[in-house]
């Protein structure tokens, strides 16, 4: 069972029943939600080569013009495009790392991951951020957003951002280009790189890309092993670099993902809250039945005395 925002405010004015109603559905739909996802062999993707990009920034650029999305200009004063991070105005950037060695640099590129299985989408009370079963990609409805930003405290990346400064806010995240997709095209940002640091593709066949390629240049990256595979419980943007990841800023995650740990938190608050919202239901329909009963005592016995009920 599913609930949009207007259906949540209508069962919140039921009461104490409503309550109940509410919490039983968001059981339901963090049950469903937080179930594992398998990799399918058709989930698309990304696969970002730190030790090949020039850090021209052109993918940002597109990435822009691609989503409709205000050019942020506020650190040149209005004369170019200078983010400083993924924000309300941004779903991709070009950033620089530096390594132990401060002399060592790489360029890194940040977007949404594409989570296997999205803490974001586990998040959500209300659904607004989906993983669509056709492809993967991690979307936003804004019919369904309450503007809780959920989405943002549970993400281990921190990609969603709130548009703090509309009147009607939105949550910003890359959904990769998925009106592009629809038209059978690619994400703007991989289609305009001219390096070809970023790729787009099934996960599939980019995680055996990255494989073949470390197995082509040993040395070449500092870690054998690709970010993404398995970091997370998977995602579906992957990364290789010349840099130990979390130089990169990419967060040291084990094989769980967010969400299924999250699920089991989940369950135990869920467990223990229903037993209070159940008590206070049947209270207070027990009262309400003793209320009733009083009432209809004292109206019998108004009219057998002919004195009004209640002076």
């Amino acid at each position: 069972m599913s609930l949009n925002r207007r259906d949540a405010l209508r069962v919140l004015s039921q009461g104490a029943a409503g309550t109940a109603t509410l919490a039983a559905c968001g059981t339901a739909q963090a049950s469903a939600k937080n179930r594992p996802i398998a990799p399918d062999r058709d989930a698309v993707g990304m696969l970002y080569d730190a030790t090949i990009c020039t850090g021209c920034k052109a993918c940002v650029s597109a990435c822009t013009s691609a989503n409709g999305l205000v050019p942020d200009t506020v650190l040149s004063n209005g004369l170019w495009q200078m983010p400083q991070d993924l924000n309300a105005q941004t779903k991709n950037i070009i950033k620089l790392a530096r390594g132990e060695d401060t002399a060592e640099t790489s360029y890194v590129k940040r977007q949404c991951m594409h989570c296997l299985e999205p803490a974001c989408v586990s998040g959500c009370p209300f659904g607004a951020l989906m993983k669509r079963g056709t492809d993967g990609v991690v979307t936003w409805d804004a019919d369904r957003c309450i503007g809780c930003r959920y989405c943002e405290v549970a993400c281990p990346f921190e990609v969603p951002k709130f548009e703090w400064a509309n009147f009607n806010p939105r949550i910003v995240k890359c959904e990769l280009c998925s009106h592009r997709l629809a038209d059978g095209g690619q994400p703007a940002c991989t289609e305009v790189c001219p390096t070809h640091a970023v790729i787009f593709g099934t996960r599939s066949d980019l995680l055996a890309e990255a494989k073949a390629r470390i197995e082509r240049s040993p040395g070449r990256y500092f870690e054998d092993r690709v970010y993404g595979e398995k970091d997370g419980g998977g995602t579906q943007v992957l990364y290789l670099s010349g840099l130990p990841f979390a130089n990169l800023g990419l967060p040291t995650l084990g094989e769980e993902s967010v969400a299924a740990y999250g699920s089991k938190v989940h369950s135990v608050v869920y467990k223990w809250l229903a037993l209070p919202l159940t008590l206070y239901v049947f209270l207070t329909a027990i009262i309400k039945r003793r209320f009733d009963s009083h009432e209809d005592h004292a109206q019998n016995k108004a009219k057998q005395t002919g004195l009004p009920s209640q002076l």
